[in-house]
Parts: structure tokens; sequence; C-alpha cells
């Protein structure tokens, strides 16, 4: 990734709008410069994280950095607000719980584009963000996917609820298979993070909870290759519900 350091380089990519990925402070440096640079980078909802001197001189592969480093990210993100106010309806959201692996999280945003999703939403903390390692493996679909990023996973699935979507959480542990749901309507996709799962408040939050059948002694599947399988048989539900649509007004 590209990484700006310094106080100058940091402060000017945030008031140009430029996408960030996060901005790294150093623990105890202070100052109104430092404050300025942490209060933009809030307002234009790039993540802000403090981390000891050590850190950040690894980060930065230097010593020079005065306290502060930026990393650019691939792609800016949305307001989940804004991801809600383009979806059409019924809607089709992907949200990930702490999916860190940038190269599973570029397979989820291109088979998710495929699929007719409106967008992805990721967290802000412990998760994969827009990197270029995400962008070279989505092979050009986040160009077209908007990608909501929210401080909060509890908060953003009831900000969907009250927009009327219907929250379906893949998890291995669940009886109910993923291919009896009714996804017609308008549905947010939740996907835990590579070998934890859902977290357990994430899961209590779910209106469904549906896994994934398999043979073998493996019983899970990658989470890239599990968002496929479950955002295709939307498709389908949703394909046939309109050839059906079709033939009843012929």
């Amino acid at each position: 990734m590209t990484k700006l350091t310094g106080i100058h380089a940091v402060r000017e990519a945030l008031a140009s709008g430029r996408a960030l990925e996060r901005v790294v402070v150093a623990h105890g440096r202070h100052g109104e410069r430092i404050e300025e640079i942490i209060a933009l980078a809030r307002s234009r909802g790039v993540p802000v994280r403090f981390e000891n001197r050590e850190q950040l001189d690894r980060l930065a592969e230097s010593a020079h950095h005065q306290g502060v480093v930026a990393l650019a990210a691939a792609k800016g993100a949305l307001a989940l607000e804004e991801l809600l106010a383009r979806t059409r309806r019924p809607g089709l959201i992907v949200l990930l719980d702490g999916v860190e692996d940038p190269r599973n999280l570029g397979a989820i945003v291109r088979t998710a584009l495929a699929a007719g999703a409106a967008g992805i939403v990721i967290p802000e903390r412990r998760a994969a963000g827009l990197t270029d390692t995400v962008a070279q493996t989505a092979a050009g679909a986040l160009e077209h996917l908007p990608v909501a990023r929210v401080k909060n996973v509890a908060r953003a699935m009831e900000e969907l609820k009250a927009a009327n979507f219907w929250l379906v959480g893949l998890d291995e542990r669940a009886t109910a298979p993923y291919t009896g749901i009714d996804y017609t309507a308008s549905v947010a996709l939740v996907l835990g993070g590579e070998g934890k799962g859902l977290h357990e408040l994430t899961r209590k939050q779910c209106d469904w909870l549906v896994s994934i059948p398999t043979v073998g002694p493996v019983r899970s599947l990658n989470v890239s290759v599990a968002a496929g399988v479950v955002l295709f048989e939307v498709v389908r539900q949703r394909m046939g519900k309109a050839g059906a649509g079709q033939r009843k007004k012929k």
C-alpha cells in the first residue's frame, strides 16, 4: 500500500479528500497539528489508530514520520446510510463480521457484484480494508461495487433491520439449510471471519441462521466460497420469481 508519512503529507491527503485506509498516530504524540489531523480524519470517516513509536517506525520503514502515518486505500468507503439510499428494492447487501484476509474480501467483492448485490458492509477494526490486494483480487469489481465502512457491526445490523432488511447469518452450527430461506425480499447476508465465524452478538441479531450442508471430514468452507454458494441461491430464487411473474402476465 502507498504510505504517506509526516504531518504535512497526511494533512494534505485528508484535505484533498484522497481515499485513505487509515491514519496511524504514535501514542503520546500531541499538539495542535496532530489534533487537527485526527479531527479531519474522523470528519472524513477515516479510521484513526494509535500505536507505539516502534510500530510506526516499522510501518513507515523509517523513524522520520513525525508520529503520523497514513495508508492510502484503493477506494473510498461510503457511510451505511448512503449505501442504503442507493439500494433498489428488493435489496441484497453483504455484511462481513471480521473478514481479515484481503484476498477473501476481494473474492467476495467480485462474487457479490456478479450476484447483483447493492454493496458490501465492512467494520473499521479487526477486518481487511480496501487495500491494493483487495482491488487486485476483485479484478475490477471494486470499481463498481459500493463498500460501506461502519464503526459498530451490531449498530449496522439494527440500521439494516430498520430499513426492512432480513438478516441471514451463515453459521456452520445452524441446523437450517441455506436453501430453506426465502431470499426474494430485501436481505443482508451476514458472514463471519476466517476460522472464528460470527461473533456471538452478531449471531443473536440475525433473523435466521443457516448452514451449507457438506459431506466428508471438512465441515466448513472458505468464507469467500460460502458467500458464493448463498449469493447464487439468492440469484436463483429471484430469477425464478421474475420468470414466474412473466409467465403469469402472458
